[in-house]
């Protein structure tokens, strides 16, 4: 046991800070850094005009997307609003037991939630998504994106990804479910 009897024992729960801590922080950024940017963007740049970073490869826009990634259900920002914020609340209730103790799904998890809630207010206060990068390249051109967007892309990347990792090492008996509790907070 540990001489410190105000250190949380592994096998109690870890408290609600503690398990939110770290992702709301990150989820906080993520929402802030997104409208910051989606702001400066707005007041610099006229709609639809471009700004070459790179010419040939990356401008700085400024179009509005009335629908999902990519415009798809264009026009529906109410409906996608409300998607948005199932789809919030079904990960603020569950967060616990989707990141399940990882802390690479926490961080998948926390990226997912920053974006969710950026584009959502985003839909709510303007009926439309800012979008604010552009790559192409000749006739290629990659639909427009914001932090938001990215957020949620690397978010369910890491979350696959750490899921099949967790998986993979379960099944050949490197789990956790296979190693048993330690009796003190020394490790």
């Amino acid at each position: 046991m540990s001489s410190n009897p105000d250190s949380p024992r592994r096998d109690q729960p870890a408290t609600w800070l503690n398990s939110w801590r770290y992702p709301l922080s990150t989820a906080v950024a993520i929402v802030l850094s997104d409208q910051a940017t989606k702001y400066a963007v707005v007041n610099w740049l006229g709609h639809n005009e471009q700004r070459p970073v790179i010419p040939g490869f990356f401008h700085l826009v400024n179009f509005h997307n009335t629908g999902a990634a990519w415009g798809i259900l264009e026009g529906r920002a109410g409906w996608l609003a409300i998607f948005s914020l199932v789809a919030l609340v079904f990960l603020v209730v569950n967060f616990r037991r989707l990141a399940d103790g990882s802390r690479m799904q926490s961080l998948a998890l926390a990226l997912l939630l920053g974006g969710i809630v950026g584009n959502l207010i985003d839909r709510v206060a303007l009926g439309k998504v800012i979008d604010f990068l552009f790559f192409f390249y000749r006739s290629f051109q990659w639909p427009a994106f914001n932090i938001a967007d990215s957020a949620i892309t690397v978010g369910v990347a890491i979350f696959i990804a750490s899921s099949l990792l967790l998986s993979s090492s379960e099944s050949h008996g490197n789990g956790d479910s296979e190693v048993p509790p330690a009796d003190d907070d020394s490790v």
